[in-house]
């Protein structure tokens, strides 16, 4: 049995260590806001926090966790919508397919939280995740409102 923190709350699970934390997330615990997108770590839909850092879940073994606190989609606010990068996305009308989304949202919550006040370039930088949609700009703009409204 492996114990992980989720969102606050311990969770154990009986998934072998090598086990994708986006499957146990999902599979296990039913927590389906990380999305499978290239398993590989490289597109950002399972994007999560593991101890204040944006981690790619699927790229992260369970085993590897330890005692990190992971912080999912599901858990960055009660209701799912009082963040204020939820907040901004919403009012700058950021998602469109919406399937990357989860994972923009808490790559740019990871961001603002190490940078308050982040410029283009930090954005550019930092804000890898792919969109088919090509939303970017939104991302960007929904990004600096939410810097304004104090995410970090």
């Amino acid at each position: 049995m492996i114990k992980l923190n989720v969102n606050g709350r311990v969770h154990e699970v009986d998934a072998p260590a090598d086990t994708p934390l986006l499957w146990v997330l999902r599979e296990w615990l039913g927590m389906t806001g990380s999305k499978y997108g290239c398993g590989a770590g490289v597109c950002g839909a399972c994007s999560v926090h593991l101890d204040g850092d944006m981690v790619r879940s699927c790229a992260v073994s369970v085993g590897d966790v330890g005692a990190g606190k992971i912080l999912t989609i599901e858990g960055l606010s009660p209701d799912g919508l009082s963040h204020p990068v939820q907040k901004a996305w919403l009012a700058h009308e950021v998602p469109q397919c919406g399937y990357c989304q989860s994972g923009q949202i808490m790559a740019a919550a990871a961001l603002l939280k190490a940078v308050p006040k982040p410029t283009d370039d930090d954005i550019d930088a930092t804000m890898q995740n792919i969109c088919r949609c090509g939303t970017y700009q939104r991302v960007r703009a929904a990004i600096h409102a939410a810097a304004r409204d104090g995410a970090a």
